[in-house]
């Protein structure tokens, strides 16, 4: 099994994300990667210059989701409103939509996690994009979760 997760992990990603953070988060960057596996999707995920407390106990947990938008672009109130809303091709309820991802744990302003998942797979994100967000997701609120504000985007190529 370890073999084979290391032979997986050594493939270059089918798709990825440069991330960067909007005026207000200009130290936010980082790199999402989707690798294809089996029926679905690994995603990893790399970011620092994340919003902290700086105190020890003070983690912070971020929103963390694929938009339908094709652009990191916005306003002056929304920086990136081109990215849309949650990416849910079936038209599920939140948190079923296709882009609904766990949250990201800060620690000191960085975050690493992967996951898997079979609510698409990296050909149906591309021309997508990530957006972190600057509170949890809830998991109920509709129709997204109340995340908060947009933190940071990435197109996914």
């Amino acid at each position: 099994m370890t073999d084979g997760i290391l032979r997986f992990l050594a493939n270059q990603p089918k798709a990825f994300a440069h991330v960067k953070g909007s005026e207000h988060y200009p130290d936010v960057q980082g790199l999402v990667t989707f690798y294809d596996l089996m029926d679905g999707t690994i995603v990893m995920v790399d970011i620092s210059g994340l919003p902290d407390t700086g105190e020890p106990c003070g983690g912070k947990f971020y929103g963390f989701h694929i938009h339908e938008g094709a652009a990191c672009t916005g306003n002056d109130t929304d920086p990136f409103a081109d990215a849309g809303t949650h990416y849910n091709p079936d038209n599920c309820p939140h948190p079923a939509h296709a882009g609904d991802m766990p949250v990201l744990e800060g620690n000191r302003g960085r975050a690493w996690t992967a996951f898997y998942t079979e609510r698409f797979t990296p050909e149906q994100v591309k021309g997508k994009t990530v957006i972190i967000h600057s509170m949890a997701d809830d998991y109920r609120s509709q129709p997204s979760g109340d995340s908060g504000e947009k933190v940071a985007c990435g197109t996914i190529r």
